[in-house]
């Protein structure tokens, strides 16, 4: 799952990227791999000084226990725009909704400040084809610190550009609800992240303002970040890779629970379309899927995509690790799903085969 950016690193980000010089813009090297975007790498200064700083107050008695929970409340509806919308429902096409669970997953994406969904799905579509090449916006092969929060305080390799431009985002531009979070996002995105969750408290239940900004606002964001950074960096480092020991992702329980089931990385780039993210025993380690479910039993969301035991246990025995229950080594395994020879972003994808798709079990479909 991509992070996406914390800040747009320059405004070329506000157009579509097929219409953005990929080398030159405003007189500066496009190809120059480590030019520092200052403005970001203050913003994540005052960010993590300001989070030390809300942690004081809550260690000292000046933050009420309501402020507490409602940061971890607010933490956890803006989690969910990311995972179960911009990831999900818009990256990956794994499912569909209809407009008032899309108006909701827009807002609680908005609540998160990852950049506007257009933008995330663009730069996680890269990751999954280009996945840790220079194509990759926060290549694991850079290192830990890139992959985690490095890759937003430098400008963008050249190959993140040029392999940017094949990818196809026509769904999204048909989606007037993702369209007008773009156009309105500069507006609407500082006043949901942070002015609401900073302002509430005060009115509800008479929380100071000071503690309320640092806690309720900066603190709640900053750690959200990180949690959801960690898919990036420790899912890309530690953990197993149960069905494909070939690729760099791994299933990361630890993950999995800051980042609401995202953390079964392996098994979600060798299947990205599956709407689950992973092979699910229960919603423990998973309240996305548990959000979706929810979702699809009253006809908010339809046409689930996952994957059938069969063709897990197939994969496993191809290119697991042998960490997985199936991992029973076939001598004659005919599995037709070769993710790492030919990637795909997920669900829709060009590449993705019409032979995989028939593989692909659909819930809930629209009767």
């Amino acid at each position: 799952m991509t992070a996406s950016a914390f800040l747009s690193e320059d405004k070329t980000h506000e157009k579509n990227i097929e219409d953005t010089p990929i080398y030159v813009s405003h007189g500066k090297r496009r190809d120059y791999e480590w030019q520092i975007v200052w403005r970001n790498v203050l913003a994540f200064i005052y960010l993590h000084a300001a989070t030390f700083y809300g942690f004081y107050l809550i260690f000292i008695g000046k933050t009420k226990l309501l402020t507490i929970i409602f940061a971890l409340l607010f933490s956890a509806m803006s989690a969910m725009g990311v995972t179960a919308g911009a990831h999900r429902l818009w990256a990956h096409r794994a499912y569909k909704a209809r407009w008032p669970l899309r108006l909701f997953l827009a807002l609680m994406q908005t609540m998160a400040f990852q950049n506007h969904i257009y933008e995330w799905v663009r730069d996680h579509r890269v990751h999954h084809k280009f996945t840790e090449t220079d194509a990759d916006p926060h290549n694991a092969k850079r290192g830990f610190f890139f992959s985690h929060m490095g890759w937003l305080m430098v400008r963008k390799h050249k190959e993140v550009f040029e392999k940017g431009a094949s990818v196809d985002m026509s769904d999204l531009e048909k989606d007037p609800i993702v369209m007008f979070q773009k156009k309105t996002y500069l507006v609407v995105m500082p006043l949901l992240c942070f002015i609401l969750p900073a302002w509430l408290p005060v009115v509800l239940w008479g929380e100071n303002p000071w503690s309320s900004w640092y806690v309720g606002s900066i603190l709640r964001y900053t750690i959200s970040l990180h949690f959801t950074w960690l898919v990036n960096s420790a899912a890309h480092v530690w953990g197993n890779r149960p069905y494909d020991k070939n690729i760099g992702a791994t299933d990361n329980k630890t993950v999995a629970l800051c980042a609401f089931g995202e953390g079964w990385h392996n098994y979600h780039h060798v299947f990205p379309w599956d709407y689950k993210a992973a092979e699910l025993g229960n919603y423990s380690t998973n309240f996305s899927t548990a959000l979706i479910d929810f979702a699809a039993k009253y006809g908010l969301a339809y046409d689930l995509k996952t994957v059938s035991v069969e063709m897990i246990r197939k994969r496993v025995a191809r290119t697991g690790d042998g960490s997985h229950p199936f991992d029973k080594k076939i001598d004659d395994c005919d599995d037709d799903h070769h993710h790492p020879e030919n990637p795909v972003w997920g669900w829709d994808d060009e590449d993705m085969t019409e032979e995989e798709k028939k593989l692909a079990e659909i819930v809930h479909k629209l009767k």
